[in-house]
């Protein structure tokens, strides 16, 4: 059974590592002791065939040979990498495209990992006439998609692929081809995943090492190892997960194969039964939902139930944010009051910051004339005013850049605010608050509203939202990076939803009693509400 979290605590934040800048064709070089742990998951003899199909610098090379593998074939890319004493085994050409006769028993490496739209010139005309490619993906799809497919395809029955990459394609709707192809051909023997472990200088993706066999004989389970710790990996760690054994921040699973059509979970599988249950909960009409997370489902969503809106933006915050300073009558008139992320707890939010809005204003004149508080400080930042994106049109410095959703946000109806990203390393919550009326969210928060037909109350979604049903299945099926969930329009829309059925008396008594007690919480705060709203919530999910 997925755990109810009774007592909600804000953590302290933890940096996230920038982003590297682009580089030509997804290099991030696997460290040796990744390597060889890599290496060492493989079963092979000094007979064995062994392709790496993006060797970089050769660390896999210079292993494979240490240990007395010499039938090995390369392919990489990018000539300046090739080392001189590699030569006679790489071959500097293209992987994608290179027409290779033979079958191998273990395919390992490291793949590039680019997404379309950053791809060069040169490898997207490579794909446009790679039979593959334009077979089984298309330019929603990332590069690594075709290393791990035509890998597949190059493996002896019984071969063993064992790659390193990031975790995204397991569960994203542009990978199910790939997802499908690999169902067809195989099945995973080992999966490990490192959910922040740093592994790759700058890098802060989740990565996990696989282990998949083409065979037409699968097994039925999948040894699943997870990682948790934010710390460099070391020999020792990496033998004793290799092993199963019990050390801190390591879990050992077993799971079952992974089926066609569906997102591939890393997570046991008494969490995947309890999520089926949560979507059957949430079906339409009762319809039982036969594929978890597949196209199939027919639950009711979010996005059913309320518009959703993310925040306006400034371009530059610090010039608009009011902090104490001495304004006239007239200048307080021409203000947005907004709830900020931080301070945004589970029900509630703490602080109101008053920001300078002036968007009705045309000529510069009048707000230095009437506005001349507002005045003093936006000329303090116009330089940096002036750079901010345009979006395509002349944007004068006192005003925000970009007012999506400004009519929503200015209506008299109840919102919800979320914390458009929110970082779920040391908690297991998200930061649902209602924020009344007249409240604006800046870009940092996106705000949800209950739609005009929906009877269900404000309170009561605002009550599932905080639900850990809703906590455990995003934390599954949402849009993450690393351990950064993301929450704007479209994730937030796809959640299930709990309706009410108003034919039920007892339903109809639990909605109003979750109702009545979550507006109490908000304004009381009196912990023991939040358990009784749990346990409504559990007769409503038996």
């Amino acid at each position: 059974m997925i755990e109810s979290k009774k007592k909600y605590k804000i953590e302290d934040a933890i940096s996230i590592v920038a982003e590297p800048s682009k580089n030509k064709y997804g290099q991030y070089f696997t460290p040796e002791i990744i390597a060889d742990f890599m290496i060492n998951l493989a079963n092979i003899n000094d007979k064995s065939e062994i392709l790496e199909p993006s060797s970089g610098k050769g660390i896999f090379i210079d292993l494979l040979s240490k240990k007395g593998y010499n039938n090995i074939t390369a392919y990489e890319l990018d000539e300046n990498l090739i080392n001189e004493r590699h030569r006679n085994i790489v071959k500097n050409e293209s992987f994608v495209s290179a027409k290779i006769e033979k079958k191998f028993d273990l395919i390992i490496g490291n793949p590039p990992y680019i997404r379309w739209k950053n791809l060069e010139k040169e490898l997207k005309q490579e794909l446009a006439t790679n039979h593959l490619w334009n077979k089984y993906f298309n330019s929603l799809c990332d590069y690594s998609y075709i290393f791990i497919l035509k890998s597949i395809e190059q493996l002896n029955e019984n071969g063993q692929l064992i790659f390193i990459t990031p975790e995204y394609w397991l569960n994203t709707t542009h990978s199910v081809t790939l997802r499908n192809y690999m169902m067809q051909h195989g099945y995973f023997e080992e999966i490990y995943h490192f959910n922040e472990t740093p592994i790759f200088d700058n890098v802060t993706v989740s990565i996990i090492i696989f282990k998949f066999i083409k065979s037409n004989n699968k097994k039925p389970f999948i040894n699943l190892t997870k990682y948790y710790a934010n710390r460099k990996l070391t020999t020792k760690i990496l033998s004793n997960l290799k092993e199963k054994k019990n050390i801190d921040f390591a879990e050992h699973l077993k799971i079952s194969q992974f089926k066609q059509n569906e997102n591939w979970l890393l997570t046991s599988n008494d969490v995947k039964k309890e999520m089926i249950h949560f979507e059957n909960k949430c079906s339409v009409n009762g319809t039982v939902v036969q594929n978890l997370f597949s196209s199939t489902t027919k639950y009711v969503t979010i996005g059913d139930v309320c518009d959703i809106g993310n925040g306006l933006v400034s371009g530059l915050d610090k010039a608009f944010r009011l902090n104490g300073e001495f304004l006239t009558e007239k200048e307080k008139q021409y203000q947005l009051k907004v709830v900020k992320a931080k301070d945004l707890l589970p029900f509630y939010y703490q602080n109101i910051t008053n920001y300078i809005y002036l968007n009705e204003i045309e000529d510069e004149e009048t707000i230095k004339n009437e506005f001349p508080n507002y005045y003093d400080k936006l000329l303090n930042y116009k330089e940096k005013l002036e750079k901010r994106y345009q979006y395509n049109k002349h944007i004068p410095f006192w005003k925000w850049v970009f007012l999506r959703n400004f009519n929503l946000f200015s209506s008299n109806k109840e919102r919800i605010f979320v914390p458009c990203k929110e970082r779920i390393s040391n908690k297991n919550y998200f930061r649902f608050a209602y924020a009344g009326t007249k409240l604006f969210p800046t870009q940092d928060v996106t705000a949800i509203f209950k739609k005009d037909d929906i009877k269900e109350s404000i309170f009561y979604i605002l009550a599932f939202l905080n639900n850990y049903r809703v906590f455990q299945w995003l934390i599954h099926n949402g849009i993450i990076k690393g351990n950064i969930v993301e929450f704007s329009e479209r994730p937030i829309a796809s959640i299930p939803f709990r309706k009410i059925n108003w034919q039920n008396a007892n339903e109809v008594k639990i909605h109003n009693e979750i109702v009545l007690l979550t507006k109490n919480y908000i304004e009381n705060k009196v912990e023991t509400n939040l358990e009784k709203i749990n346990k409504l919530f559990d007769e409503l999910f038996k």
